[in-house]
């Protein structure tokens, strides 16, 4: 579990971090970022694992968010993954698209030939990141996960499957049942093929149903998001959370879009919704 360091810049009296691996669960080299807060100098601290949207990697995040800060006020980690395998031998999409292959890992385990070889990003979130962190690093195993888009679809399947491994679950702008959306339908078919049963194990508004352990979430969407009403249906989650009786908050943001913007705007907010579940507050 050796990491080589790529870069480091001194930020809020902390230190921004990117490191490069060879993952044996994507069977290639993958690039992660890292914030330590100043407290991280004398004494461990909680990681929020951040995960980002289509065609993003660990920069947008870390770049574009404004989130050191407050991270370094509550001496909060933040680790923030590619969003898919790359490099070459890694298969992508034959005509180059956006929305699958690289850059587009939706955060699942794909069982389809050729993307089983390397599209493994759920047990890479799951397991073999932590495992290196927790190596590494002067942080805890207490751990929280948010994300946007994509990401907030991954962070919101990945907290409803392991509510014993993340304290608390946060979003921007979620794919919330990618069954029923264009992005989601495209993903699970080429990464998972034809059997949909395979889907609904990806899809945040079935493990929402039939989740037995819950987590508290937070979940805000821009009301002028352009991929709302096709892609994100977040109503529809929260109407299962209503059913169901889940801790689910779900904010919705006047003129607000799906951008960065958006992301600064109220990524505050879930710093310290976190931090309250991982002890900070």
């Amino acid at each position: 579990m050796t990491i080589e360091s790529i870069s480091s810049t001194k930020v809020f009296g902390g230190w921004h971090k990117q490191y490069s691996h060879q993952s044996s669960t994507l069977n290639c080299t993958m690039r992660f970022a890292v914030y330590l807060p100043p407290q991280a100098e004398s004494q461990k601290v909680p990681v929020l694992y951040w995960l980002s949207g289509l065609t993003c990697t660990d920069e947008n995040f870390m770049q574009k968010a404004g989130a050191l800060r407050i991270a370094a006020e509550l001496g909060m980690a933040i680790v923030a993954p590619d969003t898919s395998p790359r490099g070459e031998g890694v298969a992508d999409d034959k005509d180059g698209a956006y929305d699958f292959g690289l850059g587009a890992g939706f955060y699942l385990n794909a069982t389809k030939p050729p993307f089983d070889q390397h599209y493994q990003m759920y047990d890479y979130v799951v397991n073999e990141l932590p495992k290196l962190i927790e190596a590494h690093f002067p942080v805890t195993a207490q751990r929280s996960i948010s994300g946007h888009s994509m990401g907030g679809h991954g962070a919101l399947t990945i907290g409803l499957k392991n509510p014993q491994q993340f304290k608390s679950v946060s979003a921007f702008s979620p794919i919330c049942h990618p069954i029923d959306s264009p992005w989601g339908i495209k993903a699970f078919r080429g990464y998972l093929g034809d059997d949909q049963q395979q889907w609904l194990q990806y899809d945040s508004c079935e493990l929402m149903a039939k989740s037995q352990q819950f987590v508290p979430m937070l979940v805000d969407q821009g009301s002028n998001d352009n991929f709302l009403d096709e892609q994100l249906k977040p109503q529809t989650l929260m109407q299962v959370a209503k059913e169901k009786g889940y801790p689910l908050e779900l904010r919705m943001q006047s003129g607000y879009d799906h951008s960065y913007y958006f992301i600064a705007s109220f990524i505050e907010d879930h710093l310290r919704f976190h931090a309250k579940y991982l002890s900070l507050s």
